[in-house]
């Protein structure tokens, strides 16, 4: 038994030691375990270090120390109210900024648009603007063979856009919204004229914009006010328009006349037929001495400058990838080089802004809650806390312009609630409708 109790023990003692020299390779195994989890996430944390670095070369930027700004006018220049502005615009840029050259052309049709663009560019030009969609569209194919150059055109209604081709306009129906509260307290006959070029989204939105302003006056003061619209066939037509405008005060006893169009025309026909006439696009009283404020109850100025403002001061910090789509209004201001703020549309007539661009001899005319209107919501759209389209409802007309895949909505179709903004795209492509109540003449 002594022997047998030997042995046990002996291999007890044998079989520990076996135990015993095993167990610090488990430790081992542990150790290596643990040390290969942590270096991948250390290797991870070293990763994110690079992808920092890209993102900061990204933006950096190659400052440019001169830009000439190339405008191509559709149109003649003296005497017309759309590229006048356009033209005053460029020269306003140029007087507030010395490094900053100002050219153009005049009566640029879309066959020109391409070749007059690549000489202005030859002779240094390196921003190139089309003052009108039509003819300013065709810029878009040669954007790809000079990256470095910033093209633009003016929306009707296409919104195509490249990288350096950009898209502007001005929210200009907020200012015709109060020509249309000053025109709507002033017909004495009930009747407002307007001398329109053809149905495009633009002028429909600009139309708009005056008729819901009339409306409202219609509605303070409990009168029936019609407005009617007929079409000259083009922006340009200085014939056709006094033709239109002799029709509206003879046929139809128009006693207050505006237009969408831009020769003289329709001013001339008000100050003979001794009727109010409301101006668009520029102060023609002050910056072209026509007719006098006896004529003109009030103008609104478009200043293109605000816009032009933004794209020069983008080219000339280096900015590669500029704003594409500019919609500015009311909100959106330029200090000129003589320290004038203006803002980019506001009432305009005689050099007087505001309130005081009102015509001496029509303020008396005008009831006082139409004024205290005018001043509250021209405060209100400089502020930005307020808009004509979100106030208001948009219900069809049922006439308009059919566009591709969006016909013209029915008759008494509420197509946007009041209460409710439209956005951008929509209104800049997709407003096709005149309002209900509209007098659209064949």
């Amino acid at each position: 038994m002594n022997k047998k109790f030997g042995f046990l023990m002996a291999a007890l003692m044998i079989t520990s030691l076996l135990l015993g020299a095993c167990q610090p390779q488990v430790v081992t195994q542990e150790v290596i375990k643990t040390v290969e989890v942590e270096v991948p996430m250390e290797v991870i944390t070293t990763v994110e270090v690079p992808m920092e670095v890209v993102t900061t070369v990204e933006v950096e930027k190659e400052v440019k120390e001169s830009a000439t700004l190339a405008i191509e006018h559709f149109s003649i220049i003296e005497g017309t109210t759309w590229s006048g502005a356009q033209d005053r615009a460029g020269k306003r840029i140029a007087e507030k900024y010395p490094n900053v050259t100002y050219v153009y052309r005049e009566e640029v049709g879309p066959d020109l648009s391409v070749p007059y663009a690549e000489e202005m560019i030859a002779q240094g030009a390196n921003i190139v603007v089309g003052n009108a969609e039509f003819m300013g569209m065709p810029l878009l194919e040669i954007t790809d063979k000079y990256p470095d150059v910033y093209f633009g055109s003016i929306i009707a209604s296409d919104l195509t856009t490249k990288r350096n081709f950009i898209r502007l306009f001005p929210r200009q129906y907020q200012a015709l919204y109060l020509e249309g509260l000053i025109a709507g307290a002033l017909t004495q006959t009930g009747n407002i004229g307007i001398v329109s070029a053809f149905p495009n989204v633009q002028v429909i939105r600009r139309t708009a914009g005056f008729y819901l302003g009339v409306m409202e006056a219609a509605r303070i003061l409990n009168k029936d006010v019609k407005v009617y619209v007929k079409y000259a066939g083009d922006w340009y037509l200085p014939t056709e328009e006094a033709d239109i405008a002799n029709t509206l005060v003879d046929q139809y006893n128009v006693d207050v006349i505006t237009q969408q169009t831009d020769s003289g025309s329709p001013l001339d026909v008000a100050q003979s037929k001794g009727i109010w006439f409301v101006g668009k696009d520029m102060d023609t009283v002050g910056e072209y001495g026509w007719s006098s404020t006896d004529t003109v109850a009030v103008s609104f100025d478009t200043r293109w400058e605000v816009l032009y403002e933004r794209i020069v001061k983008s080219f000339l910090s280096g900015e590669q990838n500029p704003e594409t789509v500019m919609y500015l209004g009311m909100s959106d201001s330029m200090t000129l080089a003589d320290g004038t703020v203006e803002y980019t549309v506001d009432l305009m007539n005689d050099g007087k802004v505001g309130i005081e661009a009102i015509s001496p001899k029509a303020l008396p005319l005008i009831p006082e809650e139409i004024l205290t209107l005018v001043e509250q919501r021209r405060s209100q759209m400089i502020d930005g806390v307020w808009d004509p389209f979100f106030e208001h409802a948009f219900v069809s007309n049922g006439t308009g312009l059919e566009l591709e895949g969006l016909p013209i909505p029915e008759k008494g179709t509420a197509v946007k609630p009041a209460g409710e903004m439209p956005t951008d795209e929509w209104l800049l492509s997709k407003f096709n409708f005149d309002l209900e109540g509209m007098q659209i003449l064949e």
